[in-house]
């Protein structure tokens, strides 16, 4: 579901689309794909909004996508062996996905 949130880092309204929600204690946390900004985000269920027909026609900026094939892995280092190795990880870490935008740029 595509609606409009308001992003307290950006400090503005942003369309996004809706990807899961949590219930905390007195409140749900949501979240969102910036689809103008290519950002995941949290926001609480009251920082949501529905968005106007007007607003929803302007095209996105981004678009979710992948890597055909394309898996993280990571710098296993052994101390006791004084060996490293790059084994097959179960998500990117920060460092991989800066490099990896330094790429596209």
């Amino acid at each position: 579901q595509i609606c409009v949130v308001f992003s307290k880092e950006l400090k503005c309204w942003c369309r996004a689309i809706i990807k899961s929600i949590m219930s905390c204690t007195d409140y749900y946390l949501v979240e969102c794909f910036l689809v103008d900004y290519a950002k995941y985000i949290y926001v609480k269920s009251k920082d949501i909004r529905i968005a106007e027909d007007k607003f929803m026609q302007i095209p996105y900026r981004a678009k979710q996508c992948g890597l055909y094939r394309t898996k993280p892995v990571t710098l296993h280092i052994n101390f006791c062996e004084d060996t490293a190795k790059i084994i097959p990880a179960k998500r990117w870490d920060c460092a991989a996905a800066q490099y990896f935008q330094s790429l596209l740029k």
